[in-house]
Order: C-alpha cells, then structure tokens, then sequence
C-alpha cells in the first residue's frame, strides 16, 4: 500500500506554483490595463496673450483628436482664453527677446530680415505693441495657422474640459456671462489637483 502524499511537502509544491505564476500573471494584467487604459493630460494655462495662446490650444486639440483625456485649467492671466470675444488678445515684444521681428510682407531677402529692436524704442513708440500684433497676425494668416478661435473650437470639439479658475474670476471681477457657455466648470486649485494628480502628463504654460 502506498504512503499517503505528505500534506506539508504538497503544500510547499503549491506555493512555489503559486509563487512562479503570480508575478508573470500580474504583469499580464498590467500590460492589458496599461493598453486599454485610456491616456489623460492636465494642463495649466497662465498666460493670456496671443502668442501664448496657441500652446495650451494646439497641445490640448491634439491630444484630445488622438483620444486622450484632457482638461485645461485656465488662470489668472490665461482665463483671457475663454472670454468670449478673443479679438482683444494681444502680443507685445517687450522684454522678449526670444520673439524675433520678421516682417510677413515683401520680397524673401527683406522677410528674412530679423529685426532686433531695443526695448527702450519698443517703450516709447506709440502704438508698437499693436503693429507687432498685426505683424503677427499677418504671420500667422500667411502660414495657414488656424486661429485661437478655431483652435479653441477645436478643442470644444474634442472633448477637451476647459476648466475657469474661480478664484481669477473673483479676483479680476469677471463673471460667467464673460465667458463662452463651453466652460465646464469654474474650481479653485485644490479641486484642480484632484484632477491633475491622476494625468499622466500634466503642463503648466
């Protein structure tokens, strides 16, 4: 007659089982999630000129086209995006000397001309900042970039959640009426954390 099987070696058999196909099994499983998981951006927008304009909008759209999870957080000087009428936005080259100064018009030799124009001149001529928002406004036109209006749209399109900062609208003296119906939500920082916490990608521009 054959000895019963020991209970304790049976035992050490199926853990060690248990142990070699845990890991491979867990693996697995977060490989599948990591595929079917749907990927999010958070993104922080502060800035309310119209050069500034176009990160949060190009970068928000796009990620919202391939599908992703978006929400932008528009604040202090960024909340400017939402407003309804968007005409005003303007670009000034004060105290930016990254931006150069080419001129959209004329022959290839004079628009490839970078104009380095000191800041103390910028100051003092009138109406500079808003010959420098024309120029770019005509660089932008003669490029076929969309607008902010139409990236914005474009955003709305995509699912994109435009989030106000409560506490820039009470601070500034705005109300909702000031701002397109397509805001989701007006929050403070701390509830925007909550969201930007979870992103896999999260900006601040």
């Amino acid at each position: 007659m054959e000895a019963a099987p020991n209970a304790a070696l049976i035992d050490d058999l199926i853990k060690r089982r248990i142990d070699e196909l845990l890991p491979q099994k867990l693996e697995e499983a977060l490989a599948k999630r990591s595929e079917t998981r749907t990927p999010a951006m958070s993104i922080i927008a502060t800035k309310g000129t119209l050069d500034w304009a176009y990160p949060p909008f190009i970068l928000a759209s796009t990620a919202g086209a391939l599908g992703w999870k978006v929400s932008v957080f528009f604040t202090f000087y960024g909340l400017q995006l939402l407003r309804k009428d968007l005409s005003g936005l303007k670009v000034s080259p004060l105290g930016n000397p990254g931006m150069p100064m080419k001129m959209p018009f004329g022959p290839d030799w004079f628009k490839s001309i970078n104009w380095k124009i000191p800041n103390a001149v910028q100051a003092i001529v009138p109406g500079f900042e808003t010959l420098a928002t024309t120029l770019m406004e005509k660089t932008i036109a003669n490029n076929g970039v969309a607008k902010v209006e139409e990236l914005r749209k474009a955003c709305v399109e995509a699912d994109v959640e435009l989030i106000g900062c409560q506490m820039t609208v009470d601070l500034f003296g705005f109300t909702h009426d000031d701002f397109i119906p397509e805001v989701k939500e007006y929050c403070g920082a701390a509830s925007f954390l909550s969201i930007a916490k979870d992103a896999d990608v999260t900006l601040f521009v």
